[in-house]
């Protein structure tokens, strides 16, 4: 047998070279230990000494006193993370175990903020091995792998799995198959905890989920002033902050500081540090007013506290009976344009800087407005974004969310040779949210999305969508994806109602035009083609390349005869998605009823087999 050989080049510590070479017979059987300390970058930045000579410490209790006894051998240390190699898996899992251990007593005399965690990942492998490293991709798999342990968790593959004795080594919990960054298939996992201390401590086998961090930007709204003390007008200035904070929380993407604590701030000079400080906010919305018989003239001003800047300001009038009224004019029209201030500010940021100079809401912000722009230069900065925000905060559920429909959006959008995959990937990651927040119902719902796009497990989709709007009335995407199950399987004027639902709940939503189009869905289910025809055409004029809405108003002209108009939307979504055929066409959303429909125009159109 003749085995293939390469070089590979050394540098000794006197600055020379030398190359030695490598064969496949050279390679030998490993178990790689990588551990890191979660929310190292944090942890840095409030207390650096404090974090290093602890970090220090653990690497000394790691290198001298846990990995020898146990044939482990520390490779190299990574700033906040090492490697090790063993020959055992058995004695890799029992290091890791024990490791695991250290830092525990400590943080019961370290304040909330301080307190250190470790999360280990463990792949056995063949490796080329030399004196100062190993090389493979083995190793690689055992860093993806490390990124699914939470807190205090040890994550295996399924070599190290079976490579140990259940309830021996360790107990085993079977997390399926997950979907890595930059790996090419899903890789199968296990947890793996203390065998011992799950016969004593039954309830302590999971970490509790971890504190959810809300990531969106936050804006606080300071009730205006009147340019002229007249008692009598006092009261506007609460009025106005009160519609508008009323009116801004029910956005999704921004969160609002409650009036009880931006009252005390009407007349005063306050420092856009201080706001950042005291509030957290990012932003502030304040302003004056001038009454003028029955007319108030508003002039308002919105800052990025941050920065110290004005970012918009406009003047606007009303009546004083208009600022009464439940739905008044003049709010709408101060609430919608700060909105799109805060919106567009964050957006343009994440467009033009480095993901790394970027906040964390800015990058959260910036990947959910992408994903819904349509076009693939957008989508992949979309996903840049949220892989960015997903790397940065492990432990939050939103961003996995989102990142899950990301995979949904591709479909939708045409971008995948292989529909069924994203959409299990989607899955994938949704159950990764609801690991970390069981309660989160952005994640609910999108995994119950995904599971009525497959046109598969209908029943469980219509009980995670259920559960959705359970978990938080108040979530409009529940309410928006209950609403497409309802078109599809359900009852359309079910549809109606939850869509509509939902559209009351995200007024200012920048993916409105979504909305609008599975609101079109739910009167074409009704067959009611000319109100879906109407919708469609509000949808594209906020997102023209949006292909669901694209088929969706091509369906409807069809149906209520406009031919011509049928025909040239038919040629857009097949220079949109190339490619296209009737097969491909009915894998994606199942054979219910529209389904069909869409089919039947399709083929009448021309759409090849």
């Amino acid at each position: 047998m003749v085995s293939s050989s390469r070089n590979m080049t050394f540098v000794t510590r006197d600055g020379q070279t030398h190359s030695n070479p490598v064969t496949a017979d050279a390679m030998q059987e490993k178990v790689v230990l990588v551990m890191d300390l979660v929310e190292s970058v944090r942890l840095m930045a409030g207390d650096e000494a404090g974090t290093v000579e602890r970090w220090r410490s653990f690497l000394h209790h790691a290198r001298d006193e846990v990995l020898p006894p146990l044939q482990g051998r520390m490779v190299k240390s990574l700033g906040d993370g090492f490697l090790a190699e063993f020959d055992s898996a058995s004695e890799a899992v029992k290091a890791a175990l024990t490791l695991h251990e250290y830092f525990p007593p400590l943080n019961k005399k370290l304040d909330a903020s301080s307190r250190m965690y470790l999360r280990a990942g463990l792949n056995a492998t063949h490796l080329y091995v030399d004196e100062q490293d190993v090389f493979g991709h083995g190793v690689n798999l055992a860093a993806r792998v490390t990124t699914l342990a939470a807190p205090g968790e040890t994550v295996v593959t399924a070599n190290v799995r079976d490579a140990i004795v259940d309830g021996l080594d360790g107990e085993t919990e079977d997390m399926g198959e997950s979907y890595l960054k930059h790996w090419p298939e899903p890789v199968r996992t296990w947890r793996v905890w203390s065998a011992s201390k799950a016969k004593l401590e039954p309830a302590a086998r999971r970490p509790m989920p971890p504190p959810q961090q809300d990531l969106r930007p936050t804006i606080a709204v300071i009730p205006f002033t009147a340019s002229a003390s007249l008692s009598e007008h006092k009261v506007v200035g609460e009025l106005v902050a009160d519609g508008v904070i009323a009116r801004l929380s029910k956005s999704q993407q921004l969160k609002v500081i409650s009036r009880l604590t931006t009252t005390a701030l009407r007349g005063r000079s306050v420092e856009s540090s201080a706001l950042q400080e005291r509030l957290n906010a990012q932003y502030a919305l304040s302003g004056s007013y001038a009454v003028i018989s029955n007319k108030v003239v508003l002039t308002a001003e919105l800052t990025d506290v941050r920065a110290g800047e004005v970012i918009w300001s406009e003047r606007m009038a009303g009546s004083i009976d208009d600022l009464l009224q439940a739905d008044s004019d003049l709010i709408n029209s101060l609430t919608n344009a700060s909105a799109q201030a805060v919106l567009s500010t964050t957006l343009q940021r994440s467009l033009i800087l480095p993901v790394p100079q970027l906040d964390s809401n800015a990058l959260l912000l910036g990947g959910i407005a992408l994903m819904h722009r349509s076009t693939e230069r957008d989508l992949d900065r979309s996903k840049e974004l949220l892989d960015a925000v997903v790397e940065r905060h492990q432990r939050v559920a939103t961003p996995w969310a989102w990142l899950a429909k990301w995979h949904i959006l591709q479909v939708m959008q045409g971008r995948t040779q292989d529909p069924a995959s994203e959409f299990r990937k989607a899955i994938d990651i949704a159950d990764r949210s609801m690991d970390l927040d069981p309660g989160c119902s952005l994640a609910i719902a999108v995994k119950g999305h995904a599971l009525c796009h497959l046109g598969k497990e209908v029943d469980e989709a219509r009980h995670l969508l259920d559960l959705a709007t359970q978990a938080n009335p108040n979530e409009p995407m529940a309410w928006l994806y209950s609403g497409l199950w309802s078109s599809m399987w359900g009852a359309p004027k079910d549809a109606i109602q939850q869509v509509t639902t939902a559209l009351s709940l995200s007024p200012l939503d920048p993916q409105r035009y979504y909305f609008e189009m599975m609101l079109a869905n739910s009167y074409g289910a009704l067959k009611d083609w000319n109100t879906t025809a109407t919708l469609c055409r509000e949808s594209l004029r906020r997102n023209r390349y949006h292909l669901p809405t694209i088929r969706t108003q091509m369906i409807a002209e069809f149906e209520r005869g406009e031919l011509d108009e049928a025909k040239r939307l038919f040629g857009l979504v097949q220079t949109l998605q190339p490619g296209l055929t009737l097969s491909k066409y009915m894998a994606v959303g199942g054979n219910s009823s529209l389904k069909q429909i869409g089919s039947r125009v399709f083929k009448a159109l021309g759409l090849p087999d």
